[in-house]
């Protein structure tokens, strides 16, 4: 029996050791996590928990010399502090997951009961281990799985929106300083244009009207001049906040121009179907979903939550022992005998027999009963969980459609705006002030067509700015809705199919 019992608490102890092995290690889930940021932004530079004291180092690499756009968002996915923080939900998942596939520890009960009379105690033990946790774990472990590749699929979501807000950011902070920069252009423009008014108006050929016409043209481009540069602090602040800097963003170097032209846009209908093929969103949404679909069988299986087995053991309470009375037992022994006889000698085993000391030990069985609940809440909200991650993934997926064409619309708009203002306005507007100009000069024009020429110019070269930077932002904002960089997006557009392929094949032929 204390054989059977050896191999019994042997057995607990294999368990104890397997439990005791699991570890927390996320180390293969921030791979996946830099494989998938490699796929949806094209930087193999990406932040990792365990690379805390290299960061700076390579921060400060990539800011000697100025920063490009592509080095702007290297120093994102470094050095962003709220992406560091993102970082540790997936460490946090895979705890989730580690601690799903341990099975709970085995239960141990003593107790110790005294006789009144004094003696031994009766001792009862067990120890038991819930087996029904050999048909839940392995669901409860996939369930775990499954939020933790979403968990990883989000993060690599978010640290593709960080990459696209960071070149957003970065060529809304050269947009603005070149609007700065064509502000004050405009401002000596405006000082060129006083100046000659004053000096017709020395020479008799203008009035005080029309110096005072010129005077507030020049006001108000000192205070454009003034809120384009509050506007360009901002903008370079906020790329330093993306960035995770906390250096003075006035003295960052930003190289990259506004891109001076743009490729043509494919079409919405082949991006949105990109963008159903590589948006991680739609890809965690449907990791959701697989989450969500063990989650109901698990509930399924903990109708029966316990069903315990175990080894239970008892001891009989040992009564205390009273003192013999030697001369009675002496006196007995020597009337039966005829004669002076000593009393019997009583064994300590019979005396324990008598006493009561026999060891019991064998298998125990408990059962948590379905009677009264039976699980069905449970099992209820994880079929409205399902049902709601269908619904969600069902919403995401026509948000996405909208969303890509929208993107596109405005891609496409930005870009043939931005070479209007180049092709066309940019260049009429030129001529017309350098026409009335000389006419002004010769006496042939009004101040008046004078000053509408220049406005129209100032507001054309202003506009063009915008325009620029406006297209220059719809490059990451497409990134950023359909999931890819936008050379691979280009390049993946163009990619013939297999259909394309045999129709060429058959012309060639």
């Amino acid at each position: 029996m204390l054989r059977r019992s050896g191999k019994i608490v042997a057995s607990f102890g294999v368990l104890v050791v397997v439990g005791g092995c699991a570890t927390v290690n996320p180390k293969q889930d921030y791979d996946r996590v830099g494989q998938r940021v490699i796929e949806a932004t094209g930087q193999d530079r990406v932040y990792r928990p365990e690379d805390d004291a290299l960061v700076e180092e390579l921060v400060e690499e990539l800011l000697q010399d100025g920063i490009s756009a592509d080095e702007a968002v290297q120093i994102s996915l470094l050095n962003n502090p709220s992406l560091h923080a993102a970082f540790m939900d997936v460490g946090i998942a895979r705890a989730d997951a580690v601690q799903a596939g341990l099975y709970s520890n085995p239960l141990l009960n003593v107790s110790a009961l005294f006789p009144d009379s004094g003696g031994l105690a009766n001792i009862q033990s067990t120890i038991a281990q819930n087996i029904a946790e050999l048909w839940q774990v392995p669901v409860r472990k996939r369930m775990a799985e499954r939020s933790l590749d979403a968990a990883i699929v989000v993060l690599a979501r978010t640290t593709a929106v960080l990459a696209a807000d960071a070149k957003a950011a970065y060529y809304d902070a050269v947009g603005t300083d070149a609007r700065l920069r064509i502000t004050r252009e405009n401002l000596v423009i405006v000082q060129n244009l006083l100046e000659l008014t004053l000096t017709r108006q020395q020479a008799g050929a203008a009035n005080e009207l029309d110096v005072n016409l010129s005077r507030g043209v020049a006001v108000d481009s000192e205070i454009a001049v003034e809120r384009d540069r509050l506007s360009s602090a901002n903008a370079r602040r906020n790329l330093a906040t993306v960035l995770g800097l906390v250096v003075d963003a006035d003295a960052l170097v930003l190289n990259d121009p506004l891109p001076g032209d743009f490729p043509e846009t494919p079409g919405a209908q082949s991006l949105v179907e990109l963008a159903k093929l590589w948006r991680l969103d739609l890809q965690a949404a449907g990791q959701v979903v697989s989450a969500a679909q063990e989650k109901l069988v698990y509930e399924y299986r903990r109708v029966v939550p316990q069903v315990q087995i175990g080894l239970s053991l008892e001891r009989s309470e040992r009564t205390r022992q009273g003192g013999r009375d030697l001369l009675g037992d002496t006196a007995r022994s020597s009337i039966a005998n005829g004669g002076l006889t000593a009393p019997g000698i009583q064994p300590r085993s019979e005396r324990r027999r008598a006493q009561g000391q026999d060891l019991i030990i064998g298998p125990s069985l408990g059962v948590t009963l379905p009677i009264f609940d039976q699980n069905q809440a449970q099992i209820a909200r994880a079929q409205y969980a399902l049902q709601q991650a269908y619904k969600a993934e069902d919403a995401l997926d026509r948000a996405v459609t909208q969303e890509v064409r929208s993107a596109v619309d405005r891609a496409m708009t930005a870009w043939r705006l931005m070479r209007m203002y180049r092709d066309q306005s940019i260049p009429l507007a030129q001529g017309n002030l350098d026409l009335s100009r000389e006419a002004y000069r010769a006496g042939r024009a009004s101040f008046l067509s004078v000053l509408e020429a220049q406005r129209f110019f100032l507001e054309t070269r202003r506009g063009y700015v915008e325009a620029s930077q406006t297209a220059a932002t719809m490059i990451p904002e497409l990134e950023r809705t359909i999931g890819l960089p936008f050379d691979k997006l280009l390049s993946e557009v163009n990619k013939p199919t297999e259909s394309n392929q045999e129709t060429d094949e058959e012309n060639g032929s």
